[in-house]
């Protein structure tokens, strides 16, 4: 994995990064790469673009407002940015927490929390709780954080809605505003637990969906929890000196032997509806040798020499889960998927316009190749808006 990273950098001005979102979700371009041609359209547009016997995957993780704020007494003002559970770590269990939860975290203006507790108070609506916020160890990103509230009337969720901001991307250069509360969260989110959003999905409404149901086109849901290592930069000079964040997944049973069932077009919306599908077949491969198939590590596909169909890796990952007595399954996920990496699940991406020298780029040129170069030449060339409110693509595999 001795890939330059250098070979996938481009020059991104500021102005084409979309600081908000457009007035109407579905009135983002879309531009459509297919069988090596490049044509623009309107992302409205999409249910004609797709055949009629083709399946789509979403991820219907929600964003949480993860970023809490504290004030010390001094004045000075601590923000407490909360990735993951750590107790309990299962996310639904974190949030029904009715007294104290702790998080793995990264903390703003660390330098002034020297020692001691925070506290804030948090208006619910109809009383007031205090909120309590200790560091408990030092990690790799952060702190784990030991948050207690006075009040076992309330969640750990209600009081995070309550009091947190939306974990807008650091790119935007900007607070979170009242917008992003609802414009940062798909319209078909659901399971909450993400950081940052599935950004791919920004663009579907109602009309869009019922569009594609009404065509015969198959939805299905999976949920992939997205964390801010999405945003962490690549700094090694090759891809093999950068170690890939993981994230949490979670589908049913039902939902994998629909995917296995379908014999039409699957495409994927969203990179993390990619990466979760990768990770399943993976799971799959991993359960039929009788190994741990619950975590993918990040160089895992790059070492198993294997000729198992997509199907015929559901089929285990089925059959294993089923053993267990399970009606989901629930996994992690390391991947990375880089030029030379072979997709073994999809026919067609949907995605943004991703970073220079990112990992979501590199995933996009392992679908397309070095066409990649020419599609966001083309981007850039006809006015669309890049990254998380940006606009959108249906690329189909070279």
């Amino acid at each position: 994995m001795h890939i330059p990273v250098d070979q996938y950098n481009y020059h991104l001005p500021s102005e084409r990064i979309a600081k908000y979102p457009l007035e109407e979700r579905d009135h983002s371009k879309l531009l459509l790469y297919k069988e090596g041609q490049i044509s623009d359209h309107i992302f409205h547009e999409l249910p004609d673009l797709l055949p009629a016997n083709a399946m789509m995957i979403f991820n219907n993780t929600k964003v949480i407002r993860a970023r809490l704020p504290f004030r010390k007494r001094t004045g000075a003002r601590i923000e407490i940015f909360c990735l993951e559970p750590a107790y309990p770590s299962d996310v639904a269990l974190a949030f029904e927490q009715n007294r104290e939860v702790t998080w793995n975290c990264m903390v703003g203006n660390l330098k002034k929390w020297k020692e001691g507790a925070l506290e804030t108070t948090v208006n619910t609506g109809r009383t007031e709780v205090s909120l309590k916020a200790e560091k408990v160890t030092k990690t790799s990103d952060g702190y784990t954080i030991r948050f207690s509230w006075d009040n076992p009337e309330y969640t750990f969720s209600e009081l995070m809605e309550a009091i947190g901001k939306t974990p807008i991307p650091p790119y935007l250069e900007r607070e979170s505003e009242e917008i992003d509360k609802t414009r940062y969260q798909t319209v078909y989110s659901k399971e909450q637990g993400s950081v940052a959003a599935p950004t791919a999905g920004l663009h579907f409404t109602t009309g869009v969906m019922n569009k594609l149901k009404n065509k015969g086109i198959s939805l299905q849901n999976l949920t992939l929890h997205v964390g801010a290592g999405t945003f962490r930069p690549v700094k090694s000079k090759t891809i093999a000196g950068h170690e890939m964040h993981t994230e949490h997944f979670r589908i049913s049973i039902e939902t994998l032997k629909n995917i296995k069932n379908h014999k039409g077009p699957l495409i994927a919306v969203g990179t993390t509806s990619l990466r979760t599908l990768e990770s399943l077949y993976w799971a799959g491969v991993l359960s039929g040798m009788d190994q741990s198939f619950h975590h993918i590590k990040q160089w895992t596909p790059y070492n198993i020499s294997t000729s198992l169909s997509f199907e015929e890796a559901l089929e285990q990952l089925i059959n294993a889960t089923e053993q267990e007595g399970k009606i989901f399954f629930e996994g992690s996920t390391a991947i990375i998927i880089v030029p030379g990496y072979k997709i073994r699940t999809i026919d067609a991406l949907i995605t943004n316009f991703h970073q220079p020298r990112s990992t979501l780029l590199l995933l996009v040129a392992a679908i397309t190749g070095d066409h990649w170069k020419k599609i966001y030449d083309h981007a850039l060339n006809n006015d669309y808006r890049f990254l998380s409110y940006g606009d959108s693509s249906l690329l189909w595999r070279k």
